[in-house]
Order: C-alpha cells, then structure tokens, then sequence
C-alpha cells in the first residue's frame, strides 16, 4: 500500500504541521508514506519536492503571483487577500512519478499556487481513490478558507461578500461551478479534522454525493508533554514571579485571530489583576508596535523555529489564550494541552472538542471579551491548577495520540482499497 501525501509546505501553516506529524506516525506503523510538497524545508527522506532547483522555485513563484492576481481586482479589502483563494494557477502534478506509482493520494492543503482547480480535476481523474484532509472550508466553498456568517456555500455560491463587486456569476460562483466540474464522478473521500468542519461539509452542496467522515490530527505525545516550569523560564529570561499568559499564531494580526478581543479581555483583566502581577508572550508574526496595545509587560518572542524552544513556551507559561474567531482544530491549542497546559478560548470552530470547559480549560461564548478575562482570572489563580494542568494532558493522550489517529486512516485506506 502506498500513499503519498500532498500539502503546500511540510513546516509552513498549521496544515503542513498536521500533515507531517500523520505521515510520520503511518511511517512509525511501517505504512509506504510519503510527501509530495512545492517547499520543503525539513530533512525527512519520505518528504519530497515537486519544485526542484531555481527553475522550480520560479514556476512555484509564478503561479502564486499570478493566482493573486486573479483575486486582486475582486477583493474588497487588502485584509480578505490571503482569506480567499482563487484556484486559477498551480502546478500540474498528475505525472509526477509518485502521484502515478500511488495507490491511494492523500490531498491537504494546496493553496497559494501550489495546485489549481484544473490541476486538482486532473488527479481526481486517474481513477485512484482520494482522500482530502480538510484543514479549512475552502474545498466546498466558491473560494474562502473561513465563510463567517455566509452560508452560500450550502446552495450555491455567488453574491460573495469577499468580493468588490458581488453579482450571481461573480468569481466565487465560477470557481464553484470549476470545483463541481472537478469533484463529478471521482472517487472523493473527504475526512474533517473537527465534528465542527464535518457538520459544515455535510451541509455544503458540492458534497452532497461525497461521503465525509472526522478524524483528528495527531500530535507527537513523546515530545510535547509537561516539563520544568522554572527550567523554561529560566531558558527564555521569564521571571519566576508573574503569571505568564502565552498566545502564537502564524500571523496574530489576523483579524481571524480576534487580536482585539485579546487587548479588551486583558485590559479588563487589569482592573482586578494588578499590572505587575502577570505578563504576556507572544509568538508568530507581530508589529513591534503590538506591545503597546497591553496593560501587561509583552514579550514578542516572532516566528519560533525551534522545536524545543516552543516547547519551552508552552512549559513556561501558566495559560494559553486563544481569542480566534474562526477556526478548525488549532495545533497550539493540541501542543498547549499535550505539554499540561490549559486553555482559555471562544466556543467556536473545533475548539469545543478538544478544550472541556472546567475540566481542561475555559470557554466563552463567542466575542465575549470578558468572558475571555475571566476565564484568564480563574486559571491563572486557580487553587487546582495540579489537576486541570494533568486533565489538559490526558485528554491529548485519549484523543490525539500519533499510534491511534494513524490507525483511523490506515483502517479508511484499507476500506478504499477493498
């Protein structure tokens, strides 16, 4: 049995992350694996380039810029660039020798000039069975990663509020109808990551003949798990005598990542919790101006490259906070629970199944800033931090385990080939 998977990058964006850690665990259970990206940055011999040398890399770069062109004189703001994908341009990798010696292709993330809907309309065409992690609802929709509050997708996408100039045969209504085209006939398998994303899937209508099942990502439990508090901080130059509230995300000025409900939420805080009794570390991509929004000293800690100085991160802190709007299964939510870490976030998304409110962490309801603060005030002070602290770790190790979520997709594979 052999399954190459397919994805964007093997370390950029929470797909890659994801997908990296499920073929690594199918390879730890002895299955052919391997990986099909355009940016490979890690050293793993199963993790292969489809954009080899300086003339690759160019290609790569052309259908990027061009597939942002195509949205460009559509979008309705410069904010919605990356929050919506056109599908215009990519790469054509149905002849790519480990695409044809395949028995099964596993897609993920394929955005930003990687694969475009043709491209996609041309692997689903030789007849192999595929699987289709979704990370986002850009599969079954006429080009978001995250609808809001429209629901078109359900019936038939057009009058897109991502677009400048809405109408009923906008470019969201004829990247729908290119998706239709594409999807009719194949041999589609859809898994979600979240009961939350399968609910939306089964809803849309160019699903509505594919079947759709859940699996969770997994996480590697041997590496992210509870250390030292005092050795990380020591390590990261924290003092030893604050509360240390941790947020990261790729980019945390994404208004998806509901940045201003994190200052309001912590400037309520402040009127109760003195300002120099806690402090806020932020990792990922962040003005230096960011700082400044804070009633707590902030520490911007940028793009963590290290493994181990995540982990640091996570051992460090007595809280992660994630103020995010929109979203699937977040990896820092999974990280900060494997590492015995609580969780303070919205109800929103697939949060709800991984964070148990009183048990593990805390959820507010959506936008509630102060929701938000005080579920901050009651971890950070709580008298069982002990227990909530070994709930965040079990509750990783029953559900995300590398071992069982490979055997859910190595049992899907086996049915598909039957």
């Amino acid at each position: 049995m052999r399954i190459v998977h397919i994805n964007k990058s093997d370390t950029t964006g929470g797909a890659s992350v994801a997908a990296l850690r499920l073929v690594s665990a199918l390879q730890q259970m002895n299955v052919d694996a391997s990986m099909l990206v355009a940016e490979k940055k890690t050293s793993h011999p199963w993790v292969h380039t489809a954009t080899k040398g300086r003339l690759g890399k160019a290609r790569l770069l052309f259908h990027f810029l061009k597939e942002v062109a195509a949205y460009i004189p559509n979008e309705v703001n410069k904010e919605s660039r990356f929050a919506w994908s056109a599908g215009h341009s990519g790469l054509d990798l149905s002849r790519h020798p480990l695409i044809q010696s395949a028995d099964i292709i596993h897609l993920h993330w394929i955005n930003q000039g990687f694969i475009s809907i043709n491209g996609l309309g041309k692997l689903l065409k030789l007849n192999k069975p595929v699987v289709w992690t979704f990370h986002d609802m850009w599969s079954f929709t006429g080009g978001c990663h995250y609808a809001g509050d429209c629901n078109n997708y359900e019936h038939f996408c057009g009058f897109c509020p991502f677009i400048n100039d809405p109408a009923l045969n906008d470019l969201s209504n004829q990247q729908y109808l290119k998706k239709a085209r594409a999807y009719q006939g194949s041999n589609l398998n859809i898994v979600t990551c979240s009961n939350w994303l399968l609910g939306l899937a089964r809803e849309s209508s160019l699903l509505k003949d594919v079947p759709v099942i859940s699996i969770a990502n997994p996480i590697e439990t041997d590496i992210y798990r509870p250390g030292s508090q005092k050795d990380a901080r020591e390590r990261l130059k924290l003092p030893y005598d604050k509360k240390i509230i941790l947020f990261g995300a790729a980019n945390v000025s994404d208004p998806r990542k509901g940045m201003s409900h994190l200052i309001y939420a912590l400037n309520q805080m402040a009127k109760e919790v003195p300002r120099d009794k806690a402090e806020l570390v932020i990792f990922g991509k962040a003005p230096d101006s960011l700082s400044e929004q804070f009633p707590y000293p902030v520490h911007l800690m940028h793009y963590i490259k290290s493994r181990e100085r995540l982990i640091d991160l996570y051992h460090a802190a007595d809280v992660f906070v994630l103020p995010s709007l929109e979203d699937n299964l977040p990896n820092t939510v999974m990280e900060a629970l494997a590492c015995g870490l609580p969780v303070v976030a919205f109800r929103i998304g697939g949060v709800p199944e991984m964070v148990v409110h009183g048990v593990c962490g805390y959820l507010a309801a959506p936008g509630n800033g102060m929701g938000l603060a005080r579920g901050l005030q009651e971890l950070l002070f709580s008298d069982n931090a002990t227990d909530i602290r070994q709930s965040a770790r079990q509750k990783v190790e029953e559900n995300y385990a590398p071992e069982k979520v490979a055997g859910q997709y190595l049992s899907l594979y086996k049915s598909l080939l039957k």
